[in-house]
């Protein structure tokens, strides 16, 4: 192929000094590459998922012209491409109390209360831990979703370890970590029955339940890839167990939902079969699962780092009740 440039990249910014613009000639050996491949390599602090809204918004255009995610480049195409500026959030920052477990100039990582909604949703408009994180830290990252500094989440009952990112470097390099499995995550759980082996694995695709929209099934044909893993640490009189429960993936309810499966649901969790009788002893006032460990590296030192949180005072006063009543 001839009259092809070797190279040509340009950086600007545009003369409100609001937005950021940069333009390229594409190379030789850039010919036939998918247009959203080839920005995601040269834009490692965005998502892929970033990419094809400004993509789709016509942020992005091929000689002057809108084209789809997977165009196919061809020699000395001139690609631009127009980083809007971020709008600035409509939260309120508010007090919210949250242990911290470490903080760096990078990341954060706190040990979430039982009860507290991550994010804003239908129904939680304010009290999140979002609106907690904004009143203790200033310019965090957005993500995907408008959720600032938030890497991955934990269901409102579930209380434990969580990550947050402080920079966009760090949010981008730790979502893509999540993605790629190579986070370590331990629960701890008691479930209301025990499985039949001390220790299992379960391998089922989990997705939306069809009908219930809250809820989240096993589902063979549409759900998605989900794997975890349970080890019984401590046997109760009342057939209650508490077990370590690793996950290899992080689907919206998996460890809720493979548990279930195996009629051992997480005691206290209404939505999956964990209620409690009117005639036990032990009250739950929530479902009884916490996050205890969250293992993964450094997204600027590369060092491996591995944070405990500890376990909250409901669930260790449960603990204490089942092994003084039952012993």
């Amino acid at each position: 192929m001839t009259g092809l440039v070797d190279h040509c990249f340009l950086e600007t910014e545009l003369p409100s000094q609001s937005d950021r613009q940069a333009a390229y000639i594409v190379l030789r050996e850039d010919v036939g590459q998918r247009l959203d491949h080839f920005l995601a390599l040269r834009f490692p602090d965005q998502s892929r998922s970033s990419l094809h809204k400004l993509i789709s918004k016509a942020n992005i255009l091929v000689d002057g012209q809108p084209v789809k995610a997977g165009y196919r480049l061809r020699g000395n195409n001139n690609i631009t491409v127009l980083f809007p500026q971020p709008q600035p959030s409509a939260l309120v920052p508010e007090h919210i109390d949250f242990p911290i477990l470490f903080e760096d100039d990078h990341l954060l990582v706190i040990n979430k209360p039982p009860g507290l909604v991550v994010h804003p949703a239908n129904g939680h408009h304010h009290g999140t831990l979002v609106h907690g994180l904004l009143n203790r830290c200033e310019n965090l990252p957005m993500g995907d979703e408008g959720r600032p500094g938030i890497v991955h989440r934990l269901d409102k009952d579930t209380s434990g370890v969580m990550l947050v990112a402080k920079t966009e470097l760090a949010l981008r390099t730790l979502m893509a970590d999540f993605k790629d499995r190579k986070v370590r995550k331990t629960y701890h759980a008691l479930l209301l029955r025990c499985p039949r082996e001390p220790d299992g694995r379960i391998i089922l695709p989990v997705g939306r339940h069809p009908v219930d929209r809250k809820k989240m099934t096993i589902r063979p044909t549409h759900g998605k890839y989900a794997v975890t893993n349970w080890h019984v640490m401590e046997y109760f009189s009342n057939g209650w167990c508490l077990a370590e429960i690793g996950i290899e993936t992080g689907r919206t309810h998996q460890i809720r939902v493979h548990m279930a499966s195996v009629k051992s649901p997480v005691a206290g969790d209404l939505l999956y079969g964990g209620g409690v009788g009117r005639g036990s002893g032990v009250q739950p006032a929530r479902q009884m699962l916490h996050a205890s460990t969250l293992c993964f590296r450094h997204p600027y030192s590369g060092q491996e780092q591995c944070f405990t949180a500890p376990i909250w005072d409901d669930l260790q006063n449960v603990l204490d009740i089942l092994r003084n009543k039952h012993p």
